[in-house]
């Protein structure tokens, strides 16, 4: 079995469509590209003390009620109706036809992410009284969101699949180790750092709060541990082109090498972690539903005050 085809069948680590990463990128750089470029526009007047605002020539467009920061909150509602859309979609047939869960939950995220930013532009970063409460809610709503995207990565979507998964992922790592032992470039103590993951006993004994950063950890350091195994075998000029290690290189073995060993390491992981992770997914939802929905409640009640007040 090639490194291609294993790379293949390993769960989520081929996963997506090119259209769909496109539209995401896309996504991300036009929101972020807008949140950045109203900072910097905007930087002057939100580093003022709010005794010295009224007096800047952007108050009337960058304050809550401005020009500008009206329509950012008209967004950031906006922006809120969307992320809302994913969940309704298990609940509306019609809208659960409409594309791909996996889709809809990475733009659930994306938006997640970005409407505290939009929001705390809205209130031109002064957070305060009920519409502080409700900002400093969502943004733990946002960080939550970021987790279980994360989790939910991580454990397969039905039983049947569990099963599946668990006997791939335990046949995939028998494939790799059968194919790292038989390769020479990169040496068994050189794996070691790679392949250091608790046992699934070790993880069951953890708080659940440890075992999630400990799988986060992993996940994180696992790019810069192959960096250094691609470094002891690169030329200095290689090592600068590939950023350290960091990029693939021109070597088409060392890569193949690379890639069995950074699967294993996936497999290593995924095994020790499922159980715990699936645990963690379903007490994630327990905490973020009831701060999604008192963040919505807040907000309700927020444009109900603003429209009373005049200022829709």
């Amino acid at each position: 079995m090639s490194s291609t085809t294993i790379a293949q069948r390993v769960p989520h680590a081929a996963s997506g469509n090119t259209g769909h990463k496109i539209r995401l990128v896309a996504g991300y750089l036009l929101t972020f590209g807008v949140i950045v470029s109203l900072a910097i526009y905007g930087a002057s007047y939100y580093t003022l003390d709010s005794a010295q605002r009224p007096f800047s020539a952007k108050h009337a467009l960058l304050k809550p009620s401005g020009l500008i920061g009206i329509k950012l909150g008209m967004l950031g509602v906006g922006m809120f109706f969307l992320i809302f859309l994913y969940p309704l979609r298990k609940r509306w047939k019609w809208l659960a036809l409409q594309g791909n869960t996996k889709h809809w939950m990475d733009f659930h995220v994306m938006l997640g992410i970005a409407a505290p930013f939009i929001i705390a532009l809205h209130a031109s970063f002064k957070f305060q009284g009920f519409a502080g409460i409700a900002f400093w809610i969502m943004t733990a709503v946002a960080l939550s969101g970021a987790v279980g995207r994360y989790l939910y990565a991580q454990v397969p979507r039905h039983v049947t699949a569990a099963e599946v998964s668990l006997s791939e992922s335990r046949d995939l790592q028998e494939t790799c180790t059968t194919e790292l032992s038989s390769q020479y470039l990169l040496r068994k103590s050189e794996l070691q750092r790679l392949f250091r993951v608790p046992s699934a006993e070790e993880v069951a004994r953890m708080p659940m709060l440890v075992s999630l950063g400990r799988m986060m950890w992993l996940d994180v350091t696992r790019p810069f541990c192959v960096a250094q195994l691609r470094r002891r075998t690169l030329t200095t000029a290689q090592s600068i082109l590939s950023l350290g290690g960091l990029f693939r290189t021109s070597n088409e073995e060392l890569e193949k090498a690379v890639d069995i060993a950074r699967m294993q390491a996936y497999l290593a992981k995924r095994l020790a972690f499922l159980s715990r992770a699936e645990r963690v997914f379903h007490l994630w939802h327990v905490v973020h539903r009831p701060f999604s929905y008192s963040f919505v409640l807040l907000a309700l009640v927020h444009i109900a005050v603003v429209w009373m007040l005049g200022y829709l």
